[in-house]
């Protein structure tokens, strides 16, 4: 079969105000019966119209990517998957400016942000494109006279990937590349809440020609029914899910029947570890940004700050007053911090969780929703900072997915430590300290996959992602991300004269 296609009859281009946004599955343009609006968090205005999809279109896609996987040559050949998947960064790569303006108007992050995660998604591509021609070599061996062994690793089948809406392109990408640099074919479920956003993703992937029909399927729903079918179908083979704990544990459990792979990046809370001797001028902040990055929207907000009680007055009067001077702004606004939430319902939420907060806790900063001028008609909520004694209530417990920080005072290395694993979440850290051996002792006890230290939030298409506890399980980036959609099978020959 031939692997490349043509896109000229596919491919279109939409304005996001008058048509409505459609699934790409099977190498075609496709629609729903339901038609749903996107709308702006910064504003509440309607950005446009998306075909709203599900099960329907969930099970179209699976049959799409199963055929790809048993009828093309795309299982076999590492040369075709790394060209494509180099394509796919160039349309990419000629898209930056466009996706991260509609992402920001669609899920209201900054624009310097979107920028620099469709930006980080190409580079993310390309790293992927070389695993294809790199790590798809087994290994050989004469492990007794006359008896050969081989190892080969071979693509694990379809592909189910499950996207959030706060990163969906750089998530959406960093699941893609190594399953296609692996030669799996896959089915990628965008959230509703960024579905113009995930069109111009398709068009992209449109784009390639060396991508056989089916390699790679894409639609967005605004109910549950789609992802489920991803979940349970005996076609799919692996499932890459990033999003919130509590649904990851659905996700296990309906994965478990068919015995899938699952890779669960699940929520995170976490804790920044502040050593007398760090430098306040640079700490300060670094914390604000770890908790208005992304509007708080992050897996890895800084959400908890841990500071030593020598330097705890000096850190809580600093800390309070620049998250009370943020500046809050619309995605285009050049001077803004910090962006809407996503929706309504989540300034409502967060806004309970830290007026619950004040009566077991001391409000430092109080923050709460923008209810007027010029904001008042977007999802705004100012940041907040409650401080703490113990880690047993709620606000230290969830993760509230907000500008939202707890202030804890601790004693020495160990009362650190007891604080900083003290829930259920094992996502990151960063430890703030003059000394690296202090630091280090302190990253090495840490129950969470990745530390920064002096520092937060950096992160590279070179090493791995990953988490431990409620945080999950499964790696994404670096070298070993390809495993995660790769099977090894072992042949063995004897030579029956020995």
């Amino acid at each position: 079969m031939n692997c490349a296609f043509s896109p000229t009859a596919t491919i279109r281009t939409i304005d996001a105000m008058s048509d409505t946004a459609q699934h790409f599955i099977g190498g075609a343009w496709t629609s729903s019966d339901r038609i749903s609006e996107s709308v702006s968090p910064s504003t509440g205005e309607v950005v446009g119209t998306y075909y709203d999809g599900g099960e329907k279109e969930a099970a179209a896609a699976v049959d799409a990517a199963v055929d790809a996987f048993e009828t093309s040559d795309w299982t076999r050949l590492p040369h075709l998957r790394a060209t494509a998947i180099h394509r796919l960064a160039d349309a990419l790569e000629a898209r930056v400016p466009q996706i991260a303006a509609m992402l920001s108007r669609e899920n209201g992050k900054l624009l310097p942000q979107t920028m620099w995660e469709v930006g980080g998604a190409v580079e993310w591509l390309r790293y992927a494109a070389a695993s294809a021609r790199t790590q798809v070599a087994g290994r050989a061996a004469e492990v007794a006279p006359g008896q050969y062994y081989q190892s080969v690793p071979e693509p694990a089948g379809v592909v189910g990937i499950i996207t959030p809406w706060n990163s969906p392109i750089m998530l959406t990408v960093r699941a893609l590349g190594p399953a296609l640099a692996a030669g799996c074919t896959v089915v990628i479920k965008l959230p509703a809440q960024t579905a113009l956003t995930g069109v111009l993703f398709a068009e992209a992937v449109a784009a390639v020609a060396e991508f056989p029909p089916g390699v790679v399927n894409i639609f967005t729903e605004s109910g549950n029914t789609g992802a489920p079918f991803l979940v349970e179908s005996e076609l799919v083979d692996v499932v890459n899910y990033t999003g919130s704990t509590p649904v990851g544990r659905r996700i296990a459990a309906a994965a478990a029947p068919s015995l899938k792979r699952v890779g669960l990046e699940l929520g995170g809370k976490t804790p920044l570890i502040v050593f007398p001797g760090a430098d306040l001028d640079v700490v300060i902040p670094t914390l604000v940004q770890a908790s208005v990055m992304m509007n708080g929207q992050f897996c890895c907000t800084g959400s908890r700050v841990l500071v030593h009680r020598d330097l705890a007055d000096e850190v809580r009067t600093r800390l309070a007053e620049a998250l009370g001077q943020v500046r809050l702004g619309v995605w285009d606004d050049p001077e803004a911090q910090l962006g809407p939430l996503i929706d309504r319902a989540s300034v409502d939420r967060v806004d309970a969780i830290v007026e619950e907060a004040a009566s077991y806790g001391t409000v430092l900063v109080r923050g709460g929703p923008v209810v007027e001028g010029p904001l008042a008609g977007g999802a705004f909520y100012r940041p907040s900072l409650v401080e703490v004694a113990g880690t047993d209530v709620r606000i230290v417990q969830e993760e509230v997915f907000a500008p939202v920080q707890t202030f804890e005072v601790f004693d020495d290395e160990a009362d650190a430590l007891r604080r900083a694993n003290a829930t259920i979440y094992g996502l990151a850290a960063s430890v703030f300290s003059p000394d690296p051996m202090q630091a280090r002792r302190i990253a090495r006890r840490l129950r969470v996959g990745s530390v920064w230290i002096n520092t937060w939030s950096i992160v590279s298409e070179h090493f791995e992602e990953t988490g431990v506890k409620g945080s999950g399980h499964g790696t994404l980036c670096g070298p070993r991300a390809i495993e995660e959609f790769q099977i090894l099978k072992v042949y063995a020959e004897a030579d029956p004269t020995l």
